[in-house]
């Protein structure tokens, strides 16, 4: 049992500083300014189902889906980097409310309803986070450890599934808390929020781009 509790430990400890929950906070609270605290509170959990789900399936079968559509690391780093940079974007320069007429303005609430429909997965649960480094680190860890001896067979079969279930809870108790730091900050701070949530993910998706360029370069050259 306690190399359970170690392995458990030791995977929290690599996981949470890539998925970062408190980015996804932040990037949350952007958001979902427009949001009733019912919906708010669907979302979190949506959120984090969804990443237990990415996170399982990068486990048991994300190696066997990158080798059958031919899919790198490099090449899941860069297109998260895309995701997150569009992201990033939108929320940068977000688009005009639609006064000017009926049909925009119709639209543009069509458009933030399927927005609000669509957070949870997308970005919240990926790319924020379970973005292309934690999926990467995952995979990797996956096809490492049931090659190796760190760990007895049943600790590698029981561990991860625990592990992802933790990191979902962790995940929705602090999107859950989101709402007394909405109450806090009022509508003109989750708006300045936003825009800073958007320059960061613009950053951090070209920093992605760049890093899986550099890994295809490192190849070549290896």
């Amino acid at each position: 049992m306690f190399e359970l509790f170690k392995a458990l430990g030791f995977g929290l400890v690599v996981i949470l500083p890539l998925a970062n929950p408190l980015t996804t906070v932040a990037l949350f609270l952007g958001l979902s300014g427009h949001m009733s605290s019912a919906e708010r509170n669907q979302t979190s959990f949506r959120a984090s189902v969804y990443v237990v789900i990415i996170m399982m399936v990068a486990w048991y079968a994300g190696q066997l889906v990158m080798d059958t559509f031919g899919i790198s690391i490099p090449g899941l780093r860069i297109a998260g980097g895309l995701i997150v940079a569009f992201i990033g974007f939108r929320m940068l320069f977000p688009a005009p409310k639609g006064h000017e007429a009926p049909e925009v303005e119709s639209k543009t609430h069509e458009i933030q309803n399927e927005q609000e429909t669509d957070i949870a997965f997308v970005p919240l649960a990926m790319p924020s986070t379970a973005g292309p480094g934690t999926i990467a680190m995952i995979i990797s860890s996956a096809s490492t450890l049931r090659h190796s001896d760190t760990f007895a067979p049943w600790i590698i079969a029981v561990a991860p599934p625990l592990l992802f279930i933790i990191v979902g809870v962790i995940l929705w108790a602090s999107l859950r808390s989101s709402g007394a730091v909405m109450r806090i900050v009022g509508k003109g701070g989750i708006e300045a929020i936003s825009r800073l949530m958007g320059f960061l993910l613009v950053c951090m998706g070209v920093q992605f781009i760049i890093n899986g360029v550099l890994e295809i370069i490192s190849t070549w050259h290896g």
